[in-house]
C-alpha cells in the first residue's frame, strides 16, 4: 500500500487472569481484556469505545462485564441538550465568587470526586511483545499484491482496508495545539485576522438585564392587549422561556477589580507541541501533589515515568478533516491556569463524534472549588463549542459509569445521557437502566430479548493481521502459518471489537 496510509496496529492479551479492583479493593476481582496500541486511528478508537473499550495511555482495556466485581458501562452525554442541574449551578458559582472575590470555599469539595476513573495501572497491563519497529513503521508501506494473486476471494476485502488513508495534514497544522480558552468558550481567531467578524460582539452584563427587563416589559404589555412591539435588538438565547444555558453560567461577567483570572488552555499531547513540553514539568508536579493528597500515593510512586506512560502517551494519531474541528482530531490537555500558574489539568480525547474524558488531576490546594465537577461541565461546554465546526461531534463521554461503587454514580447527574448494553452495543437511556442496576450489578439493558450484536463478525478469516511487514486478511495468514493454533483467540479478539474494526485494524502476529 503507498506510504500515506495509515492503520491501527495492536496486540491483543486475553483477558484470563484477575487483578486488583480500584474501586472495591478486591485483589483479585477485576477482569479485563486488554490490547496494546502502537497506533491508533481516531475513528478505529470512537468505534472501540462505542464497545465498552478505552484507554489508559497506549493501553486499550474492555472490562468482561459478567465477570469483573464492579461492571463498568460506557456512559455518554448528549452535550447539546444538556442542563446544569441546581448542584452543576452551585459549583460554577462557587467558582465565579472564589475568581471574583478571592476566597477559597472552606471544607471539601462537593464530594463527587473526580469525574475521571483512576489511572489504568493496574488494569493487568502486559508489555507489549518485541515487535521490531520497523515492522510497525514498514506496515503502512508493505502491500499484499501477491496475497491477492493467491487469494482472489478475499480481494474486495483487502481494497477496503488499503483505502483507509488518513486525513492530510496541512502545513499551518502542524502544530494547531495552543487554543486559549479564557473565559469564555469562543474560538481563538485565527492569527493575523483578529476578531472573529462572523460573531457579535462581546455585551456588558448590564446591558444584557437591561434588554431583559425590556423584553418583559414589551411580554407585559402584549398580554393586555397593547399591540406588540418589535424589539430594537434581536432576542437573546436566553429568553424568559428558556433555561439558562451552560455557557452563560461558565462566561457569567467579572468585575475588573477581580481577584483572579482563570484561563483554559488546549495543548495536543501527541504528538506533543511546544506548549506541551514548556508545560510538562508544571502539570507532571500538580499530578504528583494530586496523587499523594487524594489517592494517598506514597510520594516515590506517582513517578515521572507512570505519569508520561498513562497520561501523555497516546496511541491516537493528530488528524485533521474538512468537515472537523480547526484544532483537529487526537489526544489533549486542557489546562487550567489561575494567575499564571497550573492548577488543573484534563486529560482528553477529540474524537469524529465525541469528546471522551481520560482523567482530570488538580492542586489539592484547590479541591473545595469541586475541580472535578467544574471541569467536566467545562468539558461538556468544550463539546457543545467543537459541535458547532463539526456537527456530528455531538457527544461527551465520561468514561465508565460504575453503579456499584456509590463515588462513581454522580456521573449518571450529567444527563440526558445514555449507558452502552453490554451485549448488543445500543445505547439506552440511563433512567431505563438504574432499575436494573439496582437489582443487579451486571445487567443487559436491551429488552429485545432476540437482538445481538449487529457487528459481530462471523468469518474469523476476515480479520486483518500484520504478520512480517505485511498486511493480510487472517485467512491468508493461516495458510501461511499451517498448523496455527490461535484460532481461538483471533476469534475472541474478533468478537470484542466488532466488524468494522477487526476488518480495519491489523492484529500484530509475531
Amino acid at each position: 500500500m503507498a506510504g500515506n496510509k495509515s492503520y491501527t496496529i495492536v496486540e491483543y492479551f486475553g483477558g484470563d487472569d484477575g487483578y486488583r479492583c480500584g474501586y472495591c479493593k478486591n485483589e483479585k476481582g477485576n477482569f479485563s481484556h486488554g490490547m496494546w496500541t502502537h497506533t491508533m486511528t481516531v475513528q478505529d478508537y470512537q468505534d472501540l469505545i462505542d464497545r465498552g473499550w478505552r484507554r489508559s495511555g497506549k493501553y486499550v482495556y474492555k472490562p468482561i462485564m459478567n465477570k469483573t466485581c464492579c461492571p463498568q458501562y460506557t456512559i455518554r452525554c448528549h452535550a447539546l441538550k444538556f442542563q446544569p442541574s441546581k448542584s452543576h449551578k452551585k459549583i460554577l458559582k462557587k467558582m465565579s465568587k472564589f475568581l471574583s472575590k478571592g476566597e477559597l470555599p472552606k471544607g471539601p469539595g462537593d464530594g463527587e470526586g473526580e469525574p475521571m476513573d483512576s489511572v489504568c495501572e493496574e488494569a493487568g497491563l502486559r508489555e507489549p511483545s518485541k515487535v521490531c519497529h520497523s515492522d510497525v513503521k514498514c506496515a503502512a508501506i508493505t502491500d499484499i499484491q501477491k496475497e491477492v494473486v493467491e487469494s482472489p476471494a478475499i480481494t474486495e476485502d483487502q481494497k477496503e482496508v488499503a483505502d483507509v488513508a488518513p486525513a492530510s495534514l496541512e502545513t499551518s497544522r502542524q502544530n494547531p495545539v495552543s487554543v486559549p480558552d479564557g473565559r469564555t468558550t469562543a474560538t481563538a481567531p485565527k492569527p493575523g485576522l483578529g476578531a472573529d467578524a462572523s460573531r457579535p460582539p462581546c455585551r456588558k452584563a448590564k446591558d444584557v438585564r437591561k434588554e431583559r427587563r425590556l423584553q418583559k416589559e414589551q411580554m407585559r404589555q402584549g398580554a393586555d392587549g397593547v399591540s406588540s412591539i418589535v424589539s430594537p435588538t434581536p432576542p437573546t438565547p436566553t429568553q424568559d422561556n428558556q433555561p439558562k444555558p451552560l455557557e452563560d453560567f461558565i462566561n457569567e461577567s467579572l468585575p475588573d477589580s477581580s481577584s483572579h483570572c482563570l484561563e483554559v488552555r488546549l495543548v495536543r499531547s501527541n504528538p506533543p507541541c511546544p506548549q506541551f513540553k514548556a508545560s510538562f514539568d508544571a502539570s507532571y508536579q500538580v499530578y504528583k501533589l494530586y496523587q499523594m493528597a487524594i489517592h494517598k500515593d506514597p510520594p516515590d510512586k506517582p513517578s515521572e515515568s507512570q505519569f508520561r506512560r498513562f497520561l501523555c502517551d497516546s496511541p491516537l494519531e493528530a488528524e485533521f478533516s474538512p468537515d472537523g474541528p480547526e484544532v483537529g482530531y487526537g489526544s489533549f490537555h486542557q489546562q487550567y491556569w489561575l494567575d499564571g500558574r497550573i492548577v488543573a489539568v484534563g486529560v482528553i480525547d477529540i474524537l469524529p463524534t465525541c469528546v471522551s474524558s481520560v482523567y482530570l488531576y488538580y492542586h489539592p490546594d484547590f479541591a473545595s472549588l469541586s475541580l472535578g465537577s467544574y471541569s467536566a461541565l467545562r468539558e461538556i461546554a468544550f463539546t457543545r463549542q467543537l459541535q458547532k465546526q463539526s456537527p456530528k461531534l455531538s457527544y461527551y463521554y465520561l468514561g465508565f459509569y460504575i453503579h456499584s461503587c456509590p463515588k462513581m454514580r454522580y456521573k449518571g447527574q450529567y444527563r440526558p445521557s445514555d449507558l452502552v448494553c453490554p451485549e448488543t452495543f445500543v445505547w439506552v437511556p440511563i433512567e431505563r437502566c438504574l432499575p436494573q442496576l439496582e437489582n443487579s450489578r451486571y445487567a443487559r439493558f436491551n429488552q429485545d430479548p432476540d437482538a445481538g450484536d449487529a457487528r459481530v463478525l462471523k468469518d474469523v478469516g476476515r480479520v486483518m493481521v500484520l504478520y512480517r511487514r505485511t498486511v493480510m486478511p487472517y485467512a491468508a495468514y493461516t495458510r501461511k502459518r499451517k498448523g496455527s493454533n490461535d484460532e481461538t483467540e483471533v476469534q475472541q479478539y474478533a468478537s470484542l471489537v466488532g466488524q468494522d474494526c477487526a476488518e480495519r485494524i491489523l492484529l500484530y502476529r509475531a
